[in-house]
């Protein structure tokens, strides 16, 4: 405890054997002992003010010292078991011993015997100053104005804080004793209301006109002080300006630093205090953190016993209420309800929550009673409640701040057992003096169902209507009103009256809907348009069923009314689609009919037998299994002027009409160039020209061969086609590779012609790649195995062919064409 203050000696005007000080105003005297010039009584007065300001400032300093010199006598009273006489006896010879001043041996003994977070903060100080060599950053000059050591300085905003009749008085006391040592200019503490309101409870070095504008802060508005509450370490600004954060005093010095520390003690958050520097601020020691954080528990144990200011400006005491007044509150509600009050360690830390009372409605997850629940600790009756529901993370935040809390469908987890059980409810969490009411709202099946009622409606654009028709009471539900583009105040439409609302050529089916329904009293259902009040047409479709009572009579009508406009619209569209769709798919059928023609006529599947000497020639073509995929495959084997046999085959890149009338073109062009008796090469160079110029641009690919009966040799070029294929005593290998691009790439291009000398009984074979194409093979594996079919040869050239195309492997569904010559 502290000693009141005492009124202060009379202050020395000079020391003894010196001259006193001149008074303001006066001059030296004159030589030859003139007068010096007399005083204005303006000086004197002020003089006189000053005078008395320095003697105000030495007599607090002088009090709170005092205090804290009888606080550690009492003390040593305590300890040695003697008298005050004793006490301060002993307490000077222990100061002279220790060489240090009677107040900082004073505070060494009260931060020996406390041990709280001032000493804590205090013993950080020195362990800095050892391992410095120095004195510790933040630690004032003994003989400065301000005076002694941090530990000194502490216990002086202390001893002011607990002398202090109001918070305004602690403020004085902070700014004095604690802050102005370390730079700070300005401090502000503000006391947090139960809405999450600040209001300023005290301030020192503001102006009274800006402490006035900043009286009160409501609730969600965003500033320093409100910062200060989200985070346990507070805000650390070192410049306002950067932040944007309104707050007070910040037209004094905008670029000064602020800090903005929640004033909390037992977990529980009473205020903030904001300390304001002329300056940027620079990152601090952890010594001075700590100071500041023990000046914070300062102001949250003045908040907590001091009276409270109203935004009004008039003081009110707390009021705590008693927990028998919550517990009737919760009794009352027709919801499941916890009054909890907090459960505090040995050091004063909240560490839990207990069950204080349960009401009538509670009912526990696992079927426990109330009285096993009631004067519970929360975690131990409810361990999930710290889990992923989060809901005891929100009860401490309620209890810190006294902001209530509500949440619509969170989930929560109860142990059955050692199942997890979880639900969902609606939270409401609300700080009532030291005790917290916890409500929560589970929603049950009936209203499950209704909200998935409403959303089905809504969803569906369906409205419900019922029509009494004895009394004529019309209930219609509020999606209805929304589906007419009526205000739910108009009266609901009858069933009788809706023709009037509905489109004139729809009547008939309406009167046939209601004779159905009204008079055969059957159920019924039909389609209209219904021209709404705000100008906009609507598709509706309205479904209803008579109710008779007991004797048989219609007595109410019930339905729902469907907006269908987008299903109408819908099925409109669909139904041109189907049009254009058949429209689309005759013109391509009898597109692709045309193109089978064309291919059939040109292309036969089989051809008639080559007349050749000592030369068999088969060929073989398979049209595409889809119709739709008519391919450019084309062959030709035809005996020349000179006797030559020419033999080709080729495929045009693409399908459809294009790529077949592209094939005629490069087939017929082929065979009337083969004529000039050119080579493979040559006629290969100048079907490149054509496939460039005259065909549109198309690209194909080609084998060319030229047969000489009497010297059973073949002349043969390639254009980007796969080589063909020789068969000779039971083994089948592809001809050597020649240079040549594909046609049409390029406007010129030369290609290389190679012959090979053919025996009796050789068969080569001629192909396009849809015999051996597949999707999941590269083209060297699919050729090596037309190598090992072609292996095997049949007594005929047409049996070797036909056994080719049905033990073919591909997949492309591609058109595919053969030529086969055997050497007789």
């Amino acid at each position: 405890m502290s000693t009141p203050r005492q009124p202060p000696e009379p202050p020395a005007t000079h020391p003894v054997g010196a001259e006193p000080p001149e008074p303001a105003g006066t001059g030296p005297a004159e030589p030859g002992g003139a007068a010096r010039p007399s005083v204005s009584p303006v000086g004197r007065l002020a003089a006189t003010v000053e005078r008395l300001r320095r003697e105000v400032l030495a007599a607090h300093a002088e009090a709170d010292g005092r205090a804290l010199v009888e606080l550690a006598k009492g003390i040593l009273v305590e300890r040695l078991g003697c008298g005050p006489a004793q006490a301060a006896r002993q307490l000077a010879e222990l100061t002279e011993q220790a060489g240090t001043t009677p107040l900082e041996f004073a505070v060494e003994v009260i931060n020996q015997a406390a041990r709280d977070r001032v000493s804590e903060v205090t013993a950080a100080f020195l362990a800095a100053a050892t391992n410095q060599g120095g004195q510790a950053e933040g630690a004032a000059d003994p003989g400065s104005p301000q005076g002694g050591s941090p530990a000194v300085r502490l216990r002086a905003a202390e001893s002011g804080a607990l002398a202090a009749d109001d918070t305004q008085a602690v403020a004085d006391s902070l700014l004095e004793h604690a802050l102005t040592p370390l730079g700070a200019e300005a401090v502000a503490i503000w006391a947090v209301g139960p809405d999450g309101s600040l209001t300023l409870a005290g301030c020192a070095g503001f102006s009274a006109a800006e402490a006035g504008r900043w009286r009160y802060v409501p609730p969600g508005v965003a500033t320093v002080a409100r910062r200060g509450l989200a985070e346990r370490a507070g805000q650390w600004i070192p410049s306002l300006s950067e932040t944007g954060l309104p707050s007070i005093g910040r037209h004094q010095h905008p670029d000064g630093g602020r800090v903005a520390l929640p004033a909390g003690a037992g977990g529980r958050i009473h205020g903030v205090l904001e300390i304001a520097w002329p300056v940027p601020l620079e990152p601090q020691p952890p010594q001075i953190v700590r100071q500041i954080e023990a000046l914070a528990e300062l102001c949250a144990h003045t908040l907590e016993t001091s009276a409270r200011l109203h935004p009004d400006g008039a003081a009110k005491p707390r009021v705590v209420p008693d927990a028998a007044e919550l517990m009737d509150l919760a009794d009352g509600l027709h919801d499941p309800a916890l009054v909890l009050v907090p459960h505090l360690d040995a050091g004063g830390n909240l560490v839990d929550f207990r069950i204080h009372h349960a009401n009538s409605r509670f009912l526990d997850p696992a079927g426990r009673p109330r009285g096993v629940v009631n004067g519970a600790l929360l975690l131990e009756a409810y361990p999930m409640a710290a889990g992923d529901s989060e809901l005891f993370d929100r009860i401490e935040r309620v209890y810190a701040t006294g902001e209530p809390f509500r949440a619509h469908r969170m989930r929560l987890t109860a142990l059955v057992g050692d199942v997890p059980l979880a639900a969902v409810a609606d939270i409401s969490i609300s700080r009532h003096a030291n005790s917290l009411l916890l409500i929560w709202r589970i929603e049950d099946e009936t209203a499950r169902l209704a909200s998935l009622l409403q959303h089905a409606q809504r969803l569906g654009r369906i409205g419900g209507f019922e029509e009494n028709l004895l009394t004529g009471e019309i209930t219609w539900n509020g999606q209805l009103f929304a589906l007419h583009g009526k205000p739910a105040s108009s009266p609901p439409v009858p069933l009788e009256q809706l023709s009037a609302y509905a489109h004139p050529d729809d009547a008939v089916a309406i009167g046939r809907f209601l004779r159905t329904l009204l008079h055969q009293r059957r159920p019924a259902s039909t389609a209209f348009r219904l021209q709404r009040p705000d100008g906009v047409t609507r598709h509706i479709r309205v479904v209803a069923e008579p109710v008779l009572d007991s004797d048989g009579r219609l007595f109410v009508v019930r339905g729902a009314y469907q907006d269908i406009s987008a299903h109408h619209w819908t099925e409109v569209a669909l139904a041109a689609t189907r049009d254009q769709l058949a429209h689309t798919e005759q013109q391509a059928s009898e597109r692709n009919r045309l193109t089978l023609q064309l291919q059939h006529a040109i292309m036969p599947p089989a051809q008639a037998p080559l007349e050749a000497d000592g030369l068999q020639v088969a060929v073989r073509y398979r049209p595409a299994e889809t119709e739709q995929l008519v391919g450019g495959d084309w062959y030709d084997a035809v005996v020349l002027p000179s006797r030559l046999v020419l033999l080709c085959v080729g495929d045009v890149a693409g399908h459809g009409i294009e790529a077949a009338t592209s094939m005629v073109v490069l087939r017929n062009a082929l065979r009337g160039l083969a004529v000039t008796g050119a080579g493979p090469a040559q006629l290969l160079s100048w079907l490149n020209m054509v496939a460039h110029h005259l065909t549109g641009a198309v690209t194909a690919t080609a084998v060319c061969g030229l047969y000489d009966p009497h010297r059973h040799t073949l002349r043969w070029a390639r254009a980007g086609h796969l080589p063909p294929v020789l068969v000779r005593g039971g083994e089948a290998s592809a001809l050597p590779l020649v240079q040549g691009m594909l046609l049409g790439a390029v406007p010129e291009a030369v290609y290389e012609e190679h012959e090979v000398q053919l025996a009796v009984d050789d068969t080569l074979l001629m192909y396009t790649d849809g015999l051996i194409e597949r999707r999941d093979r590269s083209v060297e594996e699919s050729l090596a195995q037309l190598l090992t079919a072609a292996r095997i040869v049949p007594p005929t050239l047409d049996q070797q062919l036909d056994r080719l195309l049905t033990y073919s492997k591909s997949d492309t569904d591609d058109d595919t064409c053969i030529v086969g010559i055997r050497v007789a």
